[in-house]
């Protein structure tokens, strides 16, 4: 949602609020249902531990998935986006460290 600071301010729109943006308007919807891939799915099962076990909530989500920067922000997956939020989560809770995190990354598969 757009804010103003002030009454009469122009709203700010983050890169992540499309409603209404004009580009979007004549874009129809996908309404077929979508398969998750492996990955996708690891990514919710992963959220629902997490949050299962108080160590994340719906608002972190969605401040981390806020945080990332625009060109990235579009470069990603929608499940990707969560990837990514949950590990800002992760880390700013203290939960792992930045260097876990970058061992688990170079970790073969």
């Amino acid at each position: 949602m757009a804010v103003a600071a002030e009454p009469g301010d122009t709203p700010f729109r983050a890169h992540h609020d499309l409603g209404g943006v004009r580009r979007f308007l004549c874009t129809p919807v996908e309404r077929e249902e979508h398969t998750l891939s492996p990955f996708d799915r690891e990514v919710d099962a992963l959220r629902q531990v997490l949050a299962h076990h108080g160590l994340l909530r719906v608002d972190e989500l969605r401040r981390g998935i806020e945080s990332i920067p625009e060109e990235r922000y579009f470069a990603l997956s929608y499940y990707q986006r969560w990837a990514v939020a949950l590990a800002f989560v992760l880390l700013s809770r203290g939960v792992i460290s930045g260097d876990e995190l970058r061992a688990a990354l170079a970790a073969p598969a």
